[in-house]
């Protein structure tokens, strides 16, 4: 059996990859087993931002190997506090709780949401309540899924969590019917990705915001595939001039080498959580935080979010310039193509000449190379999409 054999026979059939079998990544690009190499324009979902093996994360992360990997939290460790600090300046919250993965981010965020209602608040004990919206992506979890709108993330996994409410994305007035006085946290995605690269209307964020503010309700956004430079901003949030109550971040976060996630807030909001209230074995590790603060330094160092910006607005023009698409929409290089048709063809179709993306929300192509991606190579990726997507 071949390696692709190996995986389908033993492997949960949980994924349905694109035939081709990876083995070795540098920058923007990646190769196949037979040498056959591709631009790579998904970025593992946002989570080579930096590039492949970017060699200021690799330093990082070898120097650490060589010294000590994971502590736990049950001691102090000497990578932990510089990485919190930085995160915390580039965020701009006063605290940083550090996880692993994306969805324990937002399982973090909900649980601080849920304990703020009732602790600083005065909501009823058990009694709190999140809103939601249509088309949401936050993970995989029991908890995460209960709130999803997507039938297949659902089906066969109840019973579900209570305690969320889900409004249409991008209507504010549908969201400010939907806060009672039992209401903890509004949790949004800047850009629903995986709902479809889907934008918000012009003001939206202004009004949730405001409304949050008004009903002293948490605004808690999850930039787990929008944040660290990918929309050309450090964080998408920016595009809307407002600042949320908190913050997931995650992907990026561990430069393409290691899960690293992390809950942004102010004391406030933070200070709800005391020692044994909440945690992770390996959250922090200085193996970790080693690499995320590498990961954080080669994004502004690089200005990646500059680089983003410009190659996006290039990127999208030309697509637009394409007859095929029904609409192109992103910001930065977060980017769908609307099609009339099925997305997943067309993807097969690029990957024979050498692009690699994935399609998403069934008739989506979505494009999100690193960001370190050249203009030049991005120049050769769109003559070979207006030759499969006139």
């Amino acid at each position: 059996m071949n390696h692709m054999d190996l995986a389908d026979r033993y492997g949960a059939r949980n994924y349905h990859p694109l035939p081709v079998m990876l083995v070795r990544g540098e920058g923007a690009w990646v190769w196949d087993h037979a040498g056959t190499r591709y631009l790579d324009m998904l970025s593992a979902y946002s989570a080579v931002n930096q590039g492949h093996l970017h060699p200021r994360i690799v330093a990082a992360a070898r120097s650490q190997l060589d010294r000590i990997a994971l502590t736990s939290r049950a001691f102090h460790n000497d990578q932990l506090g510089p990485f919190l600090q930085r995160l915390a300046a580039l965020s701009g919250f006063g605290r940083v709780l550090p996880m692993n993965t994306g969805a324990e981010a937002v399982e973090t965020a909900l649980k601080a949401a849920r304990k703020w209602a009732h602790t600083v608040k005065g909501v009823t004990m058990d009694r709190a309540e999140i809103i939601v919206a249509n088309g949401n992506f936050h993970g995989r979890t029991t908890t995460i899924v209960s709130f999803s709108t997507e039938e297949q993330y659902r089906l066969g996994f109840g019973p579900f969590t209570p305690g969320f409410s889900s409004v249409p994305f991008g209507d504010a007035d549908a969201l400010e019917a939907a806060i009672t006085p039992q209401t903890a946290a509004v949790l949004l995605e800047p850009i629903q990705g995986e709902g479809g690269v889907v934008m918000p209307p012009p003001g939206y964020f202004a009004r949730v915001r405001e409304l949050c503010s008004r009903h002293r309700v948490l605004l808690i956004l999850d930039e787990i595939q929008t944040g660290l430079c990918r929309t050309g901003r450090t964080w998408a949030f920016e595009h809307e001039g407002i600042r949320p109550d908190g913050l997931c971040v995650g992907k990026a976060l561990g430069g393409g080498l290691y899960p690293v996630s992390a809950f942004c807030a102010d004391s406030e909001l933070m200070d709800v959580f005391t020692p044994g209230d909440h945690g992770s074995t390996f959250g922090g590790n200085p193996l970790a935080a080693a690499i995320g603060l590498a990961a954080l330094d080669v994004l502004v160092d690089e200005d990646l979010a500059k680089k983003a910006a410009d190659n996006g607005t290039w990127f999208m023009e030309q697509l637009r310039g394409l007859r095929t698409p029904v609409d192109v929409r992103g910001r930065g290089l977060l980017i769908g193509v609307e099609l009339a048709g099925p997305a997943r063809p067309v993807c097969e179709a690029l990957m024979a000449r050498g692009i690699l993306c994935k399609d998403t929300h069934r008739t989506v192509v979505r494009f999100a190379p690193p960001l370190v991606v050249a203009r030049a190579d991005l120049e050769t990726a769109m003559n070979v999409i207006a030759e499969v997507m006139p």
